[in-house]
């Protein structure tokens, strides 16, 4: 949508590690929930994981189960840059990932795994892991 652009997808071999960047020109970009979700044919658009806004008290971070140890969030408040760090990618990864924004805070962690509560959405960056 502009305003949210993701970058650094690409072919790999499983494995292999891969980071990904989302970047934001908006204030909700630091003060809301930044959150990536991934998409495969024939699949429902899929929670990966998300960080709450730079105002929180506690910085929040959650992920989902099958990328939960693999992968880490972080943020670069200075730049606007939410980080997806990739480790140990799996073949089951391969999917269109995309990066989000949440146009509200969230009062509790449910908000942050589904997609209907974001407003701002990146035009996706392609990751395919093969074997």
């Amino acid at each position: 949508q502009g305003q949210v652009v993701e970058s650094g997808g690409g072919l790999v071999q499983a494995g292999d590690s891969l980071t990904l960047s989302c970047t934001g020109s908006t204030r909700a970009f630091t003060e809301f929930a930044v959150g990536w979700f991934r998409q495969t044919p024939g699949k429902a658009r899929e929670f990966v994981g998300a960080i709450s806004g730079t105002s929180a008290i506690t910085a929040y971070v959650d992920y989902s189960n099958s990328v939960k140890g693999r992968f880490t969030i972080s943020r670069d408040a200075a730049e606007n840059t939410v980080y997806l760090q990739m480790n140990s990618l799996k073949p089951e990864d391969t999917a269109v990932y995309y990066c989000a924004v949440s146009g509200n805070y969230f009062s509790n962690v449910m908000q942050y795994t589904r997609s209907s509560e974001y407003t701002y959405w990146g035009q996706g960056t392609r990751v395919t892991v093969s074997s």
